[in-house]
This record gives C-alpha cells, structure tokens and sequence, in this order.
C-alpha cells in the first residue's frame, strides 16, 4: 500500500524527464498510465542491453500500464479526454503548444476536473523563441554552463549521466507532490511548468554566484575542487585511486599529524586560503606520503583517524560496492535489478518494483475501462 495508492495519474511522456516523474509516482502506489506514439516511447531503443530492452526504459518505466493512441486522431482524442476526467495528475513533455493544437487545454480540463494536477516539462520554457528548441541533456549542459566547469583543464566535458533530465525530474516530482498537498488542503489542483533550462540553472547556482558577485568562473579543475585544498584524486602505490576531501582545520591538522607524521606541515599552511595559494606544495606533499602506502592500507587508516576520503570506482567496484542496495523489478520473463530508491520508510526498503510494460500491454483494457465514459459523453 503505497501512500498514492488510488491516485490516476496519466502522462503523455516519453525520453527521460517525464518518465522519471510518473516512475517514481508508480512506485509510491499511483495508477500510471502511460500514453505512447503508436511506435512508441522512442527511449525503448536507446540500446538492447537489459535482455533486450533499454536500460533507460527498464529503469524509469517500472509500475506503470502502457496503451498506444495515434493522437490525430478524433476518436483517440475522446478517449484521452474521458481519461483525464478521472485524472489526479497529467503529466506531459511534449513540445510546447502541442497539447493546445490538439485541443486540449488545462484550464479548460480543470473546469471539469478541478482536482486536476497538470504538469508541463520542456526544455526551455513554453514563452519566447527558446521554447521553440529542441532542448536534449548534452544540449542543456552545454546552455547552463556547466560543460564549462566539468572535465580536466585541458577541456570541458559533459556530466556522465542525464543530469538534466533527472534534475528536471526530480523537481518535478517535487512540485507534484507539493500540489497534491495543496490540494489535500484547499481542493484544488493547479498547473506546473518545469524546464530543463532552470532545473541545471538552479544547479549552477553556487557558480554563477563566483561570477557574478566574484568577477572570476570557478576553473575545470577534474576531480579536484576549485576553492578547497587538499581535495582531489591521488594514487596508492598499488595503482588505486584515493579521493580526499578535507573541509575543515581539525581534520587538516589530524591529517598532517596522523597520515603525514608533521605536525608542522599543518602550521606551515595552517587554512584554506593559504592552502589554495600552495596548492602544488600541497598536494605533492599528500601525493608523496599515500603513494608510499598500499591502497588497503591507506584506507584504513584515513578511516581510523576520520578523514573524508573515498576509492575511485570503476562500475564494476559500484556494482560489488558493499553499500549499494538493490531492488527487484519484475519482468514477464526475467527478474531485473536496479539500484533501490533512495528513500526508505520506518526501516521498511522497498524490495520489489513493478513491471516494465510490453508496448500497449494495457491498451484494451484500458479503452474498455474508459470507453463507456466518452461514450456516455457523446451521447450527451
């Protein structure tokens, strides 16, 4: 029984951002219905490697019942309206416009439906020249500046995973949630824009800041930190990598007098200005003494004396990490597992997930279920 248990919610998704929302709706007890081109969700094909399906697909698409609908035409139109009269959330991430062309209005379906929740997420917004884009996660990352943070000094980079649309996601699951609140209170639903443009610029906050207030863009500095010291990458005389991240004097002065054995080391440059100043010096110094040391026993004793430190990890040391919790995702054939969702409530880890629905697996029940309402609706 999760705690949306009973809740509709019926999304026009597809790709990353939209599914991240509804999946995590699905796995709090919601109804998920999603709506597919009648070639479907163009991310079933992203890649073949999940027994055949896509590991973007199979991660966010868990729970939810799938139908195919041809959106031209009129009488698939009625039978998405009859749906949404039963609706609590609409999500949708379609081109902004696109519902209205359709003739499909949120204002004009909370009217009938007031208890509506409607939810838009684009790339740019939905005024202005820019809403016109096509807006894609390396697009965004590159929009926002953050390519121009990340990656060594010698070239930008992009963040490894879909940073946008999983942050664009997860504010919108967010603003679901809060509106479902709100609504909890006063009755009434409301309309949520969330855009894939704010979502990262949110996220460049701390940057912009150095900028704008600062005169100075932080520099690419790989896995080092631009305004703390010592922080960073540095290799055990077995070839691993150790990461530091030394955010305090107490913990620099036990790391000088513990790990490095020099006590004076810690006076010498005594706090983080100073540090950053002698960066090289600094980190020579650290590079020396853990170079020395084999990767186990560096480990041990950065963990003995509480210093912040962690491994390198290829995904191979993620995948046998010995914190990592998994969760079941049940397939018509196979048995898949995914990291678990983060939040675990009154001790209780969620230990199974719905399944990954087959291309309108629920179409016919689904039009069954809702026929009788645009029906009724049509006789009227």
């Amino acid at each position: 029984m999760g705690a949306l248990k009973g809740l509709l919610v019926v999304s026009l998704e597809q790709a990353v951002a939209a599914p991240f929302v509804s999946s995590r709706l699905a796995d709090a007890g919601a109804r998920v219905i999603k709506i597919e081109r009648p070639e479907g969700d163009f991310a079933r094909n992203y890649d073949h490697v999940v027994n055949g399906d896509s590991a973007y697909f199979v991660w966010l698409n868990r729970g939810k019942e799938s139908i195919a609908m041809d959106l031209s035409q009129p009488e698939e139109i009625r039978l998405l309206l009859a749906m949404l009269k039963k609706a609590d959330v609409l999500i949708e991430n379609f081109k902004p416009g696109s519902l209205a062309k359709l003739g499909i209005v949120v204002e004009e379906l909370r009217k009938e439906n007031p208890k509506l929740i409607s939810c838009s997420i684009s790339g740019y917004g939905s005024h202005g020249d820019w809403s016109k884009m096509k807006a894609y996660d390396l697009l965004i990352q590159a929009e926002t500046g953050l390519s121009s943070i990340t990656g060594s000094a010698d070239a930008p980079g992009r963040v490894g995973v879909s940073v946008a649309d999983i942050a664009t996601g997860m504010y919108s699951w967010s603003a679901i949630l809060e509106a479902l609140i709100s609504r909890g209170i006063n009755g009434c639903g409301k309309h949520i824009e969330v855009s894939l443009f704010d979502a990262l610029a949110d996220w460049m906050a701390v940057p912009l800041l150095w900028y704008d207030y600062g005169g100075k863009a932080p520099e690419r500095v790989g896995l080092s930190h631009p305004s703390i010291c010592p922080y960073g990458a540095f290799k055990t005389a077995d070839g691993k990598t150790l990461l530091l991240s030394i955010q305090n004097e107490r913990e620099w002065k036990r790391f000088c007098e513990e790990i490095l054995k020099d006590a004076g080391f810690a006076k010498q440059f005594p706090d983080n200005s100073i540090r950053l100043l002698n960066r090289s010096s600094v980190d020579k110094r650290v590079a020396d003494v853990l170079g020395k040391l084999n990767h186990t026993d560096a480990a041990a004793k950065l963990k003995k004396f509480e210093i912040a430190f962690g491994t390198l990890n290829d995904l191979q040391g993620l995948s046998s990490h010995p914190v990592l919790r998994r969760v079941e995702i049940a397939d018509q054939e196979v048995r898949i597992n995914i990291p678990a969702p983060p939040a675990i409530f009154d001790n209780s880890p969620k230990n199974s997930l719905g399944e990954v629905p087959a291309l309108n697996q629920h179409g016919a029940a689904i039009r069954e279920e809702f026929s009788q309402y645009y029906n009724n609706s049509e006789n009227n």
